[in-house]
């Protein structure tokens, strides 16, 4: 039996939005016909990367988009193209969701073949410039546009991505257009939140574990030439924007490693941009996955649950699954890529929702290795969410709470939220919420 200890009477901190997602579910000729699913489930971001699909669909949201021609004049409003990304973004805010907008280009999968827009722009402060008008027509109403309460602004994307596939300059290329960037955009914006760089990840600093093929005993893999340098530009960038003075309001990165190993990268950023000398800056883990090859299953949104509870109880600030998209395999982890449905892991960020909207996480634990816990309370009304990763069903006792009264229901298998008689057991990869007074 393992017990899971509930003290409504002590918080912890205020609950984080964990729950957001990247690109929101564009749909056919409506386009935005399943961001009501969005609603729904109280998301609270969706980062705009990637958008559309290739080249951002030749429409969307990046910079060579809504700015076609470089030599342009960046002051004129007639040489912007903002029609698709305005509906986007509208239909976003209208359905409760803020937009997290990056300023830079999609991946280019196939750049070794040839790259289009990746390469550093020729001249940094024009561009700098270009995304100042960019913003100025979502928050100041320029160019016919609106004053949305836009608050984050990324600076490209997994510019040390392997392949050079998001950045065909060098590591200092970037931290200049940063710096350069960065700079501008904070003095035209002081109130904004100007931040970046989308790192691909630490996966160097905690190793995966593999089961040597001769002994059959268990040890790590050890980190590839490109996971160690990850770890090299992070510290170039720190070291050239401590140097310069450029300002960073937040610092943003991606993983697709489990539940297990980000909590060990969560904790290494944390202890790092302390010792650099940006403790408390604001990290933001805005593209995350995994397991992506096992969505739809149990395990997969078991361990979508698990990391919401790890780093709520962690140091990172935000969290937006990669991504929200209907028609991508593996990258769609929230809806069925032949229906549009909602699927698993949909549902678990919907059972997160429950506890952010109370507001304040209160003292939680299960006692038991990976068998993941979290509760909140509002004062009045309270909720707990459980996964569990322990490779076995749990048999649940409860102490500091009165469930006589809860809403229990799980998701397992069934792919759905649906009610449960009570909450003495949880299955295997199952999730569970539980909802009381």
């Amino acid at each position: 039996m393992t017990k899971i200890t509930v003290d409504l009477h002590t918080p912890v901190k205020k609950m984080k939005p964990m729950h957001g997602g990247g690109q929101p579910p564009l749909g056919g000729a409506g386009m935005t016909e399943y961001f009501h699913y969005l609603t729904e489930a109280g998301i609270p971001f969706s980062r705009l990367h990637d958008v559309g699909g290739v080249f951002g669909g030749g429409r969307f949201v990046d910079v060579p988009n809504l700015f076609r021609d470089f030599d342009a004049d960046e002051t004129d409003p007639r040489n912007y193209d903002f029609a698709f990304t305005d509906l986007l973004i509208k239909a976003l805010v209208d359905a409760g969701v803020e937009p997290y907008f990056r300023l830079g280009t999609t991946i280019e999968n196939q750049a070794l073949v040839k790259a289009y827009r990746i390469y550093p722009p020729k001249d940094s402060l024009k561009w700098a410039r270009i995304c100042e008008h960019i913003i100025r027509h979502y928050t100041e109403g320029w160019a016919d546009g609106f004053r949305y309460d836009i608050r984050y602004w990324e600076i490209w994307n997994e510019p040390e991505v392997q392949d050079r596939m998001m950045w065909m300059g060098t590591d200092e290329e970037y931290y200049e257009l940063y710096d350069v960037a960065a700079r501008h955009l904070k003095a035209c914006f002081p109130h904004l939140k100007i931040g970046g760089y989308a790192s691909c990840g630490f996966y160097a600093v905690a190793p995966a574990e593999e089961i040597d093929p001769v002994t059959r005993l268990p040890g790590t893999i050890p980190p590839s030439e490109h996971e160690k340098h990850l770890l090299t530009f992070f510290y170039g960038f720190f070291d050239y924007i401590r140097k310069h003075s450029s300002p960073i309001d937040f610092f943003s990165w991606h993983s697709y490693a489990d539940v297990s190993r980000v909590r060990v990268m969560d904790r290494w950023l944390h202890e790092e941009l302390e010792k650099l000398g940006y403790g408390g800056l604001e990290t933001h883990l805005n593209e995350w996955n995994p397991y992506p090859t096992e969505y739809g299953t149990a395990h997969h949104s078991a361990e979508v649950a698990a990391m919401m509870i790890a780093l709520q109880n962690g140091y990172t600030d935000a969290m937006m699954i990669y991504d929200m998209r209907t028609s991508t395999a593996p990258y769609c982890p929230l809806f069925d890529i032949k229906t549009n449905k909602p699927i698993h892991a949909y549902y678990t960020l919907a059972a997160f929702n429950e506890l952010y909207k109370l507001g304040t996480e209160v003292e939680c634990s299960s006692g038991l290795d990976r068998l993941y816990a979290l509760a909140a309370s509002n004062g009045k009304k309270h909720a707990l969410l459980l996964s569990n990763l322990t490779g076995r069903s749990e048999e649940l006792s409860f102490e500091g709470v009165d469930l006589g009264d809860a809403c229990v229901y799980e998701l397992g298998d069934s792919g759905k939220l649906a009610w449960a008689p009570n909450a003495g057991r949880i299955e295997q990869n199952g999730v569970m919420l539980i909802l009381f007074r």
